[in-house]
């Protein structure tokens, strides 16, 4: 069994937040935290859910994931734009099963 973890957050955007650069910025600061593999962004396509981007990055392992949930740009990030422009989410953390 793998001790990767898989990190997904779906979220919806608050309507006065222009997505593009939202996206670029995020992608910008969040991939460049040590730790980050695999960062990408998706847009939702499903009609079975409301939300309309995903962010998934994968980590070696829960302590790469714990560093970065407490590395002071993550931090930095969650309180000056995740808050101020995310409407709603939904966040997923999975390791492989068997």
């Amino acid at each position: 069994m793998s001790s990767r973890i898989v990190h997904q957050v779906a979220f919806r955007l608050r309507p006065d937040v222009a997505a593009g650069s939202f996206l670029a910025d995020s992608k910008s600061v969040l991939s460049a935290i040590p730790g980050v593999e695999r960062f990408a962004v998706y847009r939702q396509v499903s009609a079975k859910n409301d939300y309309e981007y995903v962010f998934s990055m994968e980590f070696a392992d829960q302590s790469a994931y714990d560093a970065y949930n407490a590395h002071p740009d993550h931090v930095r990030y969650v309180a000056e734009k995740w808050k101020t422009c995310v409407s709603d989410f939904l966040e997923i953390d999975t390791k492989e099963y068997a």
